[in-house]
């Protein structure tokens, strides 16, 4: 249960870290790298539907992978990722030639999570494809800062 109380604090700060923009202005695009400024451009400014299909992504959601919780979070076009005992990462999310990416750097140079491709997301769900060795991840929206029922919490941490 600790690890679980645990994971929802960590979700909070990182949406509170996600939220944050660094003191940059608008005009400073060396936050979001040359290959996808334009893309991310085309989102924002675009028609309702791009905006529409990269507001999807935005918020916080949880999965369980090797008996650990790892929660990814989507403020804007900024994507931050957090696994028990493991990565730390940041990076961008968003439609880039017409489909949903998302880009982390890990603090402990792990690539598992390094690029994903969201092959869907609705309300509840999203299912990422990364590049690295994670491979095919389902995660699960928190909302309200409280983690989705029906995670495995017995086996965590152990």
């Amino acid at each position: 249960m600790r690890i679980v109380a645990a994971a929802a604090g960590l979700v909070g700060a990182l949406a509170l870290t996600a939220c944050s923009s660094g003191g940059g202005s608008d005009s400073d695009s060396s936050a979001t790298p040359s290959g996808t400024s334009s893309a991310a451009a085309t989102a924002t400014a675009g028609s309702e539907d791009s905006t529409a299909s990269s507001d999807a992504l935005q918020g916080s959601w949880i999965t369980t992978s090797g008996g650990k919780i790892v929660a990814l979070v989507v403020t804007g076009q900024e994507a931050g990722l957090f696994e028990t005992g493991g990565s730390v990462c940041s990076g961008t999310a968003g439609e880039e030639a017409g489909m949903r990416m998302i880009h982390l750097t890990c603090t402990n140079g792990s690539k598992d999570r390094g690029t994903g491709m969201v092959d869907s997301v609705s309300k509840s769900g999203m299912k990422v494809t990364w590049s690295g060795k994670s491979g095919e991840e389902t995660y699960t929206k928190a909302e309200g800062g409280k983690l989705p029922s029906g995670l495995p919490t017995a086996s965590l941490g152990q």
